[in-house]
């Protein structure tokens, strides 16, 4: 694996000395998110850059590269009754852990058990001067000043190429289930926020074609308890359920319309539009479907005390992402310029002035 890596090295090299820049590629199930990205471009490919580099079940943490695919992580982790609680999507069989880190995606249980970003420890890098740094560690105290490992999430590949990734990973939880009710969306928000804001093991709440799915996960005695409290309809097939809306897979994603994301407060209201709406996590995400300028949905977003980014289809010749603050831009393209100089990662995915 040293032999890719170098390769990898010396590609990053001879691409700053050309001044070419380079399209960062991994499983490619994610190449829909961002901007539209120069396909004539080299490519910097990391999918050969796979395989655990260790794992230590008793200490909760994984490191491997960033071309491993998530059914490998997953298949190791099985085998310890263990998971990777951010519960990663996947838009396909190729993807990976880089991929997923460079993305900034979490599944259905984030706002309960936290983000990828939330779980990284460290990260190692090839920068645009073509050197292989490491950040972070194993542990969190291991971080400090700027938290370069946790940067990454997000950034979609343009502050550098991703190598290896260490994780914490946890625990599966002794049981789950899934309460079912019918209500409109008004009312599922305020149930969704009533309920996550009691001490109960609630792992997943999300409201579509006016149903409401409360998930519980836990210690017997506690799901138990809840659900006989909370009521509701059992689902059965649940996991299918949740790995559905995981991956995109449920009807309301099957559509040619565009598809925005919005990162809101939970309890805001959102206005009426023509096309579709889909809640997730207690209703601090909202997927929208359907056709819209985007001024007007950024717009939507800042009254909603959030942000919003055109996730697929759509015109993705112009921004895709919420305009950042004066003030949170100058940081991003000093950090820019810090990690990648000449500007050879990803040009313009995330922003078109990056």
């Amino acid at each position: 694996m040293a032999d890719i890596t170098n390769l990898l090295v010396e590609q990053v090299l001879a691409a700053r000395e050309q001044k070419q820049p380079l399209r960062i590629v991994g499983g490619g199930s994610k190449d829909f998110m961002g901007r539209a990205v120069d396909m004539s471009l080299s490519e910097l490919n990391l999918a050969e850059h796979s395989g655990i580099v260790s794992y230590h079940p008793v200490e909760l943490v994984l490191t491997a590269r960033a071309g491993t695919p998530l059914t490998e992580l997953e298949t190791a982790l099985a085998e310890n009754n263990q998971m990777l609680s951010f519960e990663p999507p996947r838009f396909g069989e190729g993807s990976t852990l880089g991929g997923t880190l460079a993305t900034n995606l979490s599944g259905p249980g984030r706002p309960w058990w936290s983000s990828v970003r939330d779980q990284v420890l460290g990260i190692r890098l090839i920068n645009g001067y073509g050197e292989h740094l490491r950040f972070g560690g194993q542990v969190m105290k291991n971080v400090a000043g700027y938290d370069v490992s946790r940067l990454q999430a997000g950034a979609l590949g343009t502050l550098g190429a991703m190598t290896e990734v260490s994780l914490k990973v946890l625990p599966k939880p002794a049981s789950t289930r899934t309460l079912v009710s019918d209500c409109e969306l008004g009312e599922a928000v305020s149930i969704m926020n009533q309920r996550a804001a009691q001490p109960k093991p609630i792992t997943a709440a999300c409201w579509l074609d006016n149903r409401l799915y409360i998930r519980l996960s836990g210690a017997h005695s506690a799901v138990d308890a809840t659900a006989a409290q909370w009521g509701g309809e059992e689902l059965e097939d649940a996991d299918v359920f949740w790995q559905q809306l995981r991956d995109q897979q449920l009807e309301f994603f099957s559509t040619d319309q565009p598809l925005w994301r919005f990162s809101v407060n939970p309890t805001a209201r959102m206005p009426q539009l023509s096309g579709g709406w889909l809640v997730d996590w207690g209703g601090a995400q909202r997927w929208y479907s359907g056709a819209a300028d985007f001024a007007e949905m950024e717009q939507i977003a800042k009254a909603a005390g959030g942000q919003v980014s055109l996730f697929r289809g759509g015109d993705r010749s112009g921004e895709v992402m919420h305009s950042p603050s004066p003030a949170a831009q100058v940081l991003q393209q000093r950090l820019k310029q810090a990690f990648d100089p000449d500007g050879l990662f990803n040009p313009g995915r995330l922003y078109s002035w990056m």
